[in-house]
């Protein structure tokens, strides 16, 4: 059981790191979009850590990977509209109105 506790301290720390990252890179878009990845893949590491440990199927683990690579293309394409558009990725040229 402590072995449980201590590997959701060290998924819950990582996790953490991420939130704090992207808090505190706020400028640029590439760097948000790289956080935002390292949150989606501690996520999908305790998803696969959690579920293997309960002996339960991992078809779930395939929708989320799933769905993690289109929110990554997503980002990446607007990454790069707003790199042809603006000539820079500074997340404060992008104007929402």
């Amino acid at each position: 059981m402590y072995m449980n506790f201590s590997v959701f301290n060290f998924f819950f720390s990582l996790y953490f790191m991420g939130v704090m990252s992207l808090c505190f890179n706020r400028f640029h878009l590439l760097m948000l979009l790289l956080s935002l990845e390292f949150i989606v893949l501690v996520l999908y590491s305790s998803l696969i850590f959690y579920l293997n440990l309960f002996e339960v199927k991992l078809f779930f683990s395939v929708l989320f990977l799933s769905l993690k690579v289109c929110e990554g293309v997503l980002g990446l394409s607007i990454l790069i509209h707003m790199v042809r558009m603006n000539g820079n990725d500074y997340f404060q040229v992008l104007n929402i109105l």
